[in-house]
């Protein structure tokens, strides 16, 4: 996740903000600790008073950070009362010292929270390699209790921000036994990320009372229609992190206590979680490191939904593909090769390949009907739709994601620059 924080606005980013309303039960505040960078915030500290259920799927990655391997430690105890995120540095791959700081850093915010440090959920996001101080949370946390207000979202999802462009937010309303529950979001991320989890930092709060053990198997089925649906370079991060609270207190409003995954009544607030973190997903690849334009891969007629999604990622993480579209180049043969590298069931002469409405290939061949000056006119939009039909089965796919320009090769040059 790379450093440091890009100046210029994606062209893709929102022209808006959701407000996000207060979550029963949840306190956040944001500081300065100087981890990089000096003049920015880079550390968000949430407080759950009253405790919280929480939730958590992490990267795959064999590299994982100091405070991945804290929260995977911690999960199972399903309640948390802090939460420490910082940016500027991703206390990975720094051995013994990175446990340590997690260790210590936790015992502080512990101290701060009025609990034990395995009630504190740590995430780090920034340059890899490099020893976290976490002496430096020492002051900066109890000052961030002191100031924790219910109102600091926006705040909070610029705090974490590294090359990102702009804060990345949204929030949802769900029914939850006749009762409506809220839901918000943020989430960082803008390089270094392919579905392996998947990817970035993501963090979701609610005040619906829901129980760890439903808790964690509704938010790894929303992962995977989400986060695990977008790529921007086909690379996983060491410090991946999505995770998820319930503080539980809108059953002071008469909401059911809910146990079980399978209970009916989660079914609304499931899809409003689903829809929650694929906005959250979706505006990651709208910010992708250099990104022109937004990217939905659409992969159907495999032989089964595996297969498709296999090769809408073989599509979505083609260099070739992805410097296509930034050319603004409906160049489906890029397509083809995408297809037939997957090693998935394909068969050349019943393939279909669209750009938005516009077949462009059909049964092995360019369409008969193809038209360059249209097809030119779609591409120069800022945001395509590439649809592969396999005509082999009923299997389907989609991913997101971004093209590929030289300014992505500009920001990863200046990594630690």
């Amino acid at each position: 996740m790379g450093e440091p924080m890009s100046t210029a606005l994606s062209p893709l980013a929102p022209k808006t903000y959701p407000e996000l309303p207060p979550i029963g039960g949840v306190r956040l505040a944001t500081a300065e600790a100087g981890i990089r960078y000096e003049g920015r915030t880079d550390v968000l500290y949430a407080a759950f008073d009253r405790g919280a259920a929480v939730a958590g799927v992490f990267t795959q990655s064999k590299c994982s950070s100091a405070p991945v391997d804290w929260c995977r430690a911690n999960l199972g105890g399903g309640s948390a009362r802090a939460l420490v995120v910082n940016s500027g540095n991703a206390n990975a791959f720094t051995g013994m010292k990175g446990a340590q700081a997690v260790r210590l850093t936790a015992e502080l915010a512990g101290k701060a929270a009025g609990c034990r440090a395995e009630q504190v959920f740590l995430a780090s996001t920034g340059v890899i390699g490099e020893p976290l101080d976490a002496r430096k949370f020492e002051t900066v946390l109890a000052d961030c209790e002191r100031r924790a207000t219910a109102f600091a979202w926006r705040e909070a999802a610029q705090a974490i921000m590294t090359t990102d462009t702009f804060p990345k937010l949204a929030t949802r309303t769900a029914d939850l036994g006749g009762i409506e529950v809220a839901i918000n979001g943020l989430a960082k991320g803008a390089g270094m990320i392919a579905p392996d989890m998947a990817t970035m930092l993501a963090f979701a709060f609610t005040d619906a009372p829901i129980m760890a053990s439903a808790l964690q198997p509704l938010l790894k089925r929303a992962a995977d229609r989400s986060f695990n649906c977008v790529t921007v370079d086909g690379d996983t991060s060491t410090s991946d992190t999505l995770l998820l609270f319930a503080t539980g207190t809108a059953r002071e409003r008469g909401a059911p206590v809910i146990e079980d995954p399978k209970d009916p009544r989660l079914k609304a607030f499931a899809g409003a979680l689903d829809d929650l973190l694929g906005d959250l997903a979706r505006q990651v690849a709208r910010d992708g490191e250099g990104a022109r334009k937004f990217v939905t891969v659409e992969v159907e007629g495999a032989t089964s939904a595996k297969s498709a999604r296999r090769i809408a990622l073989s599509i979505a993480n083609s260099p070739l593909v992805k410097t296509a579209i930034a050319g603004e180049d409906a160049n489906w043969g890029r397509v083809v090769m995408a297809v037939g590298k997957a090693g998935e069931p394909a068969d050349r002469d019943k393939l279909a390949i669209f750009f938005g409405v516009i077949r462009v290939a059909v049964e092995g061949a360019r369409d008969p009907a193809y038209d360059e000056e249209t097809t030119s006119a779609y591409m120069r939009g800022d945001e395509i739709l590439l649809r592969v039909d396999l005509g082999l089965g009923r299997g389907k796919a989609r991913i997101w994601t971004c093209d590929l320009t030289k300014a992505y090769v500009e920001i990863n040059g200046d990594y630690r620059s």
